[in-house]
Formats: structure tokens, C-alpha cells, sequence
């Protein structure tokens, strides 16, 4: 499970929808580029919208509307460093800017400076006290800090596993051994490779629904960090092996597409990796009355009933096979690159699986 993205992404949607809002008032930004970057973010072209951010910032340095736009932009970029500098320098001017805050605490986090992100969002409160968000993540972040302060942790050149004690010392180095088999399997399929270490969380059960908050269906999660219940991994360390496999494949997605990658397809390549067949995707989508639209599966699953998930990840990893069938890992990383490069994701299906997105679908729904 993905959760980074979806998070980040409402940020991000807030944001573009706040301003674009504008356009149905006389409030608009008096400056050109100002407007036409919000446009241009609204629109996907992002390295347009930065532009014109730069240049509005050129004549108008002391606003603080600005420099929220071009971290917006630089962050959508995955320029992180770019994007910090930019949200700071936002907030030095107006440290009321609260969408500037949410924005740059969220980043520190994904980055792993929980402790920048705590200080951000501590500044925000002393302006919106009873903000809710800000208020939840506080809560969340400041247990974590004080949880993981008490972990013991084992590295290798790719990953860092963080584990509660000496009992868990045996399934930690064990992690690290599944970890790195997934590293070489799954990163050669793909043709590529995480560029930074991946830091990986072995939690209880109870320590996980509490730190993550995810639905009682997450088998494992990935916001930045490989989250993992160890759910008695001891006596059985095939599951945790999936698990890991499949969150690795998130954080893997993650770093070829920053975003605008369908879920479904994320999802169906974490599945598919995880498993490495589609029997049991194939009987789910028997019992199954109708198929969820493909379109529908574009966001995230938690937003879907909890009765609709186990056919929207079946429906995810067939589909992902038929890909694989059709074009081969080739076609596959192809269109992860197109997307990255922020190509329109019809368009680029059509161009690497020569059919149209829509008769894939069709074809999906046929065999059914």
C-alpha cells in the first residue's frame, strides 16, 4: 500500500484548487506569470508553471504567494532541496502561510527529518491553533519520534532496518536477505533502482495500526518509509517476505514516477512482484458480478468500500499481467519513463502497447 503519494497529492490539490478558485473571483494574482503558473500546475506542465514562477518572483521578491508556488512546482519536480529552500523562504515572508507549512512539513517528513517536520508544523500552530490536519500529524509524528528513538537498527548498502529488540535481531538480518533478493529481482525486471537507501520498519501489530493509521486490510505500507507488521513473521517468513517485496516495489515505482501514476497500475506491479502469478486475482474476478472500471482504479483504494478492495487489487494484477503478455517488462518500463517525463498516460499506453487505453479496457472487461 502507497500512502505517500495520495497524502501529498491532497496537499498538492488543495493547493492548485485554492488558487485556481481564484479565477471565479476578482482576486486574481496581479501578476501574469503568477496566474499563468497556478494554470500551468492545474494543467500538469510543471516545468512551465516554474518558470513563471521564477519570473514573477524576479519582479516581485517579497511575495510570499510565489515562493509557495515554485516549491509547488519544484516539488512536483521531485527537486525536494529546491522545493524546501523555496517554501522556506514563503514562510519567512508570511509565517501565516499555512499551506506553505503543510507542504514543507510533509516534505522534511518524506525525507525522513521528522524532526524539521515536527518543528514546521509546531511554528503553523502558534497561527492556526486548532488546525486539524496539522494537529493529527503532530500527534502521529511526535509517538513515532519517541517510538523509534527506542529501535535498534541493521544497514547494508541499500537498506536500513529499524527493529524494536534483541528478539527481532534474527528477523531483521532475515529482512535485510529478503530485501535485497527483491533489490536485484525486481530492479532488474524494471531496469532500474532506488537511488537513495530505503529505510524499512519491523513493527508489532498494534504499533503499526497506531503509528500508520491504515485500514485493517494494509498488509504492509509505504509513505517514504517501508512500514511492515511483523504479524508472527517468525513462524512465517514467506508472508513477510511478499509483503516486503511488495512495498519495495512502491518505493521503486515511486522513484521512476514522482507522480501521476495510476493506482491501479501501481498496485497490480507491487501485487505481481509479490506473487508472481494471478491465480488467486483470476478466482476473485469470477466471483465477481462486474469489474471495476480500470478509470475508476486511477486513485487510491482506500478511498473505495472495504468489500470493493480485494477486486480492485485483482482487477490491478490481471491487468498488469496482460501487459506483461502484451509488451513485456520492455513496454512496461517504457511507459513508467513517459510518465515520469509527465507524457499523457492515454498516450503513452497507446504508443508503447499499440491499442488505445480504452479497448484495453475493453479487453479487461471480456475476460471477465
Amino acid at each position: 500500500m502507497n500512502s505517500l503519494t495520495l497524502r501529498m497529492a491532497s496537499i498538492c490539490l488543495v493547493l492548485v484548487a485554492g488558487f485556481a478558485a481564484m479565477a471565479e473571483t476578482d482576486a486574481k494574482p496581479s501578476d501574469s506569470d503568477a496566474w499563468s503558473g497556478w494554470e500551468a500546475i492545474k494543467a500538469g506542465k510543471i516545468e512551465e508553471a516554474s518558470r513563471h514562477f521564477q519570473e514573477a518572483i524576479a519582479r516581485h521578491p517579497n511575495d510570499a504567494t510565489l515562493f509557495l508556488g515554485a516549491g509547488l512546482a519544484a516539488h512536483l519536480q521531485r527537486q525536494e532541496e529546491r522545493a524546501r529552500a523555496a517554501l522556506q523562504e514563503a514562510l519567512r515572508l508570511d509565517p501565516r502561510l499555512t499551506e506553505a507549512s503543510l507542504l514543507l512539513g510533509e516534505i522534511a517528513y518524506g525525507a525522513g527529518d521528522i524532526e524539521s517536520a515536527i518543528r514546521t508544523y509546531e511554528a503553523a500552530l502558534a497561527w492556526v491553533p486548532e488546525h486539524p490536519q496539522i494537529r493529527d500529524r503532530l500527534e502521529t509524528w511526535r509517538k513515532e519520534m519517541a517510538l523509534h528513538g527506542t529501535f535498534q537498527r541493521t544497514i547494508n548498502p541499500h537498506f536500513t532496518v529499524l527493529f524494536e529488540g534483541p528478539a527481532e535481531q534474527a528477523l531483521a538480518a532475515r529482512s535485510l536477505e529478503m530485501l535485497e533478493a527483491a533489490y536485484w529481482r525486481i530492479g532488474t525486471t524494471l531496469l532500474a533502482y532506488p537511488a537513495e537507501i530505503l529505510t524499512v520498519i519491523l513493527y508489532t501489530d498494534e504499533q503499526f495500526r497506531d503509528i500508520t493509521r491504515s485500514p485493517k486490510w494494509a498488509a504492509g505500507l509505504y509513505d517514504g518509509k517501508i512500514r511492515v507488521p511483523m504479524r508472527g513473521a517468525l513462524n512465517d517468513p514467506g508472508t513477510l517476505e511478499k509483503v516486503l517485496a511488495h512495498e519495495f516495489t512502491h518505493a521503486l515505482l515511486r522513484s521512476i514516477v514522482p507522480r501521476r501514476l495510476p493506482v491501479w497500475l501501481d498496485e497490480g506491479l507491487a501485487m505481481l512482484f509479490e506473487i508472481g502469478d494471478t491465480a488467486w486475482a483470476e478466482g476473485v474476478v469470477r466471483q465477481a458480478s462486474t469489474l471495476i472500471p480500470l478509470s475508476k482504479l486511477h486513485g487510491s483504494f482506500v478511498q473505495l468500500p472495504s468489500d470493493q478492495v480485494p477486486l480492485a487489487y485483482a482487477e490491478s494484477a490481471i491487468a498488469v499481467r496482460m501487459l506483461f503478455d502484451r509488451g513485456g517488462p520492455a513496454a512496461l518500463t517504457a511507459l513508467l519513463n513517459d510518465l515520469a517525463a509527465e507524457k499523457a498516460f492515454n498516450e503513452s499506453f497507446e504508443r508503447r502497447f499499440f491499442m488505445t487505453y480504452s479497448d484495453f479496457q475493453t479487453m479487461l472487461e471480456r475476460n471477465h
